[in-house]
């Protein structure tokens, strides 16, 4: 896989990410590594269940994607 091929699958899933969830999402890391993507996703709301409902229900659409492999995840309240 070229690094191109790497960003073309990235954007792909960045895209179908922000246009059915309410949420910022950026690739924040490995940007040079060809198989490898670090990225950082946000969500703002006033309850606390909606936002941990709505970022498992991301983690487990990004389980369903054949092109991406999801190593690890972390989900962070503030």
């Amino acid at each position: 896989m070229s690094l191109k091929d790497k960003r073309r699958v990235v954007l792909s899933l960045k895209d179908r990410i922000a246009h059915s969830h309410n949420v910022s999402i950026a690739e924040v890391g490995a940007l040079d590594e060809h198989r490898r993507a670090i990225i950082g996703i946000a969500m703002v709301a006033n309850n606390r269940g909606y936002v941990e409902g709505g970022l498992s229900k991301l983690v487990d659409f990004v389980k369903t994607v054949p092109s991406v492999n999801l190593i690890d995840y972390q989900i962070e309240l503030l």
